[in-house]
């Protein structure tokens, strides 16, 4: 137990006193606990992984580690206790037609998307051939997935493995997030430099406000982004972890090209 909290003590950059603080424990105590020397209670330990933004899922591995039960359920995302949720998701994804729009777990397999989002990328590629559940940036990745099709697929490319790796490190590196960023890199043509994250800058124009990704595709040119809707105050690990991708026009002439696309694949 004491090996996870230097561990994740690790990965958000903080000193013992710092933790202290934000916790409201003694440094003194939070030494002892990282050396085995002294064992927390169960609300002691919630506050120092509330503290260091541990995730649910994380967090009921230091319960365990430290003798206590779990405390946040592991169902999983279509489980009865999340009804509420799904139905929520279902209704913003049926509210985002006609634009795609998709839910994911952590690891970004795609659990659920509107039938914009299965027309749209039907456009590019024979979806069916493809195994389930789907996962989103091996279609992005693959050579014979969208990548082709993406016009500035250096920046995209770039800038998604950026995501995932701050996007491990909010939640955590675990074993299968390590290996899709493998598997991503592993793809033909991936420069080897991306392996590197230091060497991930995305050269944008100084006046962007982000990095929109631009489909090509029978003379037609489409710049889309994407936002990211979670959760509030989950209380279970399924629930942390869903998140809706919803995609939108990144300019006019995108939006007036998008309908005549999809009329157009029919």
């Amino acid at each position: 137990m004491g090996q996870l909290l230097r561990q994740w003590r690790d990965v958000r950059g903080r000193s013992q006193l710092d933790l202290a603080l934000d916790a409201g424990i003694s440094q003194r105590h939070i030494s002892f606990i990282e050396s085995g020397r002294s064992a927390p209670g169960r609300q002691t330990l919630l506050q120092i992984a509330q503290a260091l933004e541990v995730p649910l899922r994380e967090r009921n591995a230091l319960l365990l580690a430290a003798g206590f039960a779990p405390l946040y359920s592991e169902s999983p995302w279509n489980a009865a206790e999340m009804q509420s949720i799904e139905k929520a998701l279902r209704r913003m994804l049926k509210q985002h037609e006609p634009f795609p729009a998709v839910v994911m777990d952590r690891h970004w397999s795609v659990l659920m998307a509107n039938d914009a989002a299965t027309g749209f990328f039907n456009r590019f590629v024979d979806l069916s051939r493809r195994g389930t559940p789907r996962n989103l940036l091996h279609l992005m990745f693959d050579p014979e997935g969208m990548r082709p099709f993406i016009a500035n697929w250096d920046d995209v490319g770039k800038s998604l493995i950026q995501r995932v790796h701050r996007e491990s490190t909010e939640r955590v590196a675990d074993l299968k997030t390590k290996a899709l960023l493998a598997e991503l890199l592993a793809y033909p043509g991936i420069e080897p430099g991306w392996k590197n994250t230091r060497s991930l800058l995305v050269d944008t124009a100084t006046s962007a406000l982000l990095v929109p990704m631009t489909f090509v595709k029978d003379g037609f040119a489409l710049s889309l982004f994407s936002m990211v809707t979670t959760v509030g105050a989950p209380q279970t690990a399924a629930a942390q972890e869903l998140r809706l991708e919803s995609m939108f026009p990144a300019d006019e002439v995108s939006e007036q090209a998008y309908d005549r696309f999809l009329k157009e694949g029919r």
